[in-house]
């Protein structure tokens, strides 16, 4: 009892420290150590157009690894093959004539580099690419029989190829020749201000006998991790599938390749998609519409994440049309709430989602009165201060009672050393005396600490922190700051703070204490200006009301340090 505060202290760093754990070992690509997801059992497929199994899925990339028989090597297309670049307000889009697939999408509203000022030329944001090693493209084709694929050679029917002004709508059309019999029309609409594709297939049946093609649209990705992950912090990058039955289901890169994959097979609602950090893509099929949803290794580093969908049975000279929708942009919660329901999941808050959510409306809110993300952080981090002053100073007055019967701790300690039975029954007895509870400095911290993680989840997932400005020098707060300046005024603030509470009476123990803040802020020196920032104005505001409540209590304001150079305690 005579140090269950620190301890428990310590218990919640330990915990901290799990979780970064844990987040390092999913970002190197193994399973999660302490958290591992739950089993999923898939429902039984439905005996009423059922899609086709697992073993009739397309191969999504057949014939080279840059998506093309024969394809060049940095993923140019051949003679046989012709790209075209359309352009709205806010995309720049290049779909390639070799099945009509998306392979190219730029976001004009989105520069492609952090961390620089707005006075430098950038480039926009490239979210799918077919180049190289780097692979990220939409495909869709028919399977069930000798039907269109992603590999049939198709033709571009529509002529616009801008968004010209005072237009809202533009549609890229293509047609493929008859392979079976069978004729496959594309048609990608794209809006105005929009993310969000609306493709319409159409199939034609002019074999003279009936078919019953299945139309797959899948989203085909390389497993290379994202440049702006660290060892400190990371986030998800990889497939996704959402459902009614699951929700919201993330598929590690590592589980398909090891054939553990676990998500819902069979549905009839939800998406499947490729999420990344701030940015996502989806396909959404209509609600109701029957569909097998997979997601599998296709060949070196490329994985992809579909579903399949079985089409009414098409009779000679008939056509039958299947709507879809395919969504390729930031991940802007407002957005992705409009288009369908569990898409803004993709946001990922972690299992903290339920208290991220309606922080982040209230940082949104505060932004949109004062136009600028690093001020709006700093005043949501003092409304949640003042939500819970009357909690911290419980806290602070029970630490304020803690340091100033400290010094009369220490003499018992050092005078009753070798007897510790005694000096047990004694420090309970100066803990009743002075009506102090050891407890009563930790659990109204304690409280509070699911909230700031999930504010600290609502700093690194939203992408409206990507190339913000603060203030001076931080031009973007997704970004470390260049200077570390920050993170030094962070590391200054935390050890002003640990000096302020009181030292435990074991002389090891208050050496770790100290070392903890200094550890802690070494990892801040990676970690976005945003974060950094939240973390700075807390630790404030956390002194200025730890100060003021010493001194109301008559406690003297003193930093306590412990005796690093010296291993045995003063003589008496």
């Amino acid at each position: 009892m005579n140090d269950i505060r620190r301890s428990i202290l310590w218990v919640v760093f330990g915990f901290s420290m799990v979780l970064i754990w844990d987040k390092w070992q999913i970002h190197n690509g193994n399973a999660p150590t302490f958290f591992p997801s739950s089993a999923v059992t898939a429902p039984p497929a439905s005996t009423a157009a059922t899609p086709a199994a697992s073993a009739s899925l397309p191969a999504a990339l057949p014939g080279g690894a840059a998506g093309a028989p024969g394809a060049a090597p940095d993923g140019a297309p051949t003679a046989a093959q012709v790209r075209l670049t359309v352009t709205t307000d806010v995309m720049r889009l290049t779909f390639n004539s070799e099945g009509g697939s998306l392979i190219g999408a730029q976001l004009l509203k989105h520069a492609q580099a952090t961390g620089s000022s707005k006075d430098q030329a950038v480039e926009p944001f490239t979210l799918l690419e077919q180049a190289g090693d780097r692979i990220y493209i939409a495909q869709t084709g028919l399977i069930g029989g000798s039907f269109p694929t992603h590999k049939t050679p198709m033709t571009l029917v529509s002529t616009d190829t801008v968004l010209a002004d005072g237009q809202d709508t533009l549609v890229v059309r293509f047609e493929s020749a008859e392979v079976g019999g069978v004729r496959l029309v594309k048609s990608y609409t794209l809006r105005r201000g929009g993310y969000l594709i609306d493709v319409a297939h159409e199939v034609t049946n002019n074999s003279g006998q009936p078919v019953s093609p299945q139309l797959y649209v899948q989203l085909v990705r390389d497993g290379t991790k994202l440049s702006s992950d660290t060892p400190f912090y990371s986030t998800f990058t990889g497939p996704a599938v959402y459902s009614e039955q699951q929700k919201y289901q993330k598929v590690e890169f590592a589980d398909i390749e090891k054939g553990k994959a676990e998500f819902v097979k069979s549905a009839s609602d939800g998406y499947v998609s490729m999420v990344q950090h701030y940015f996502a893509s989806a396909w959404l099929l209509a609600d109701g519409v029957a569909r097998e949803n997979f997601a599998r290794k296709v060949d070196n580093n490329l994985f992809a994440v579909g579903a399949i969908t079985a089409l009414p049975a098409i009779e000679a000279g008939q056509t039958q049309r299947m709507d879809s929708r395919l969504f390729v942009g930031p991940q802007d919660e407002k957005l992705l709430e409009s288009i369908a329901p569990g898409l803004e999941l993709v946001k990922d808050y972690g299992w903290l989602t339920i208290l991220a959510k309606p922080l982040y409306w209230l940082l949104e809110k505060i932004h949109g009165f004062v136009n600028n993300w690093g001020w709006a952080i700093v005043l949501l981090v003092v409304l949640i201060k003042a939500a819970f002053y009357w909690l911290n100073a419980t806290a602070y007055r029970s630490m304020a009672k803690m340091k100033a019967i400290n010094p009369r701790i220490m003499e018992m300690r050092e005078r009753l050393k070798s007897n510790p039975q005694q000096m047990q029954q004694e420090m309970m007895k100066i803990y009743r005396e002075e009506k102090v509870n050891p407890l009563g400095g930790c659990l109204p911290i304690m409280i509070q600490i699911p909230v700031f993680i999930a504010l600290y989840w609502v700093l690194l997932s939203s992408v409206e922190m990507r190339n913000a400005p603060w203030v001076a020098w931080i031009h973007d707060l997704s970004s470390p700051d260049p200077f570390y300046i920050l993170p030094l005024v962070m590391a200054v603030t935390t050890l002003i703070q640990t000096a302020l509470n009181p030292l435990p009476p074991d002389p090891l123990q208050a050496k770790l204490m100290w070392m903890m803040p200094l550890v802690f802020s070494v990892m801040f020196f990676f970690f976005p200006a945003g974060l950094v920032l939240y973390w700075i104005t807390n630790n404030i505001l956390t002194i200025i009301q730890q100060a003021y409540i010493n001194n109301k209590m008559g406690v003297p304001l003193k930093f306590s340090m412990p005796d690093f150079f010296n291993k045995k305690p003063a003589a008496k």
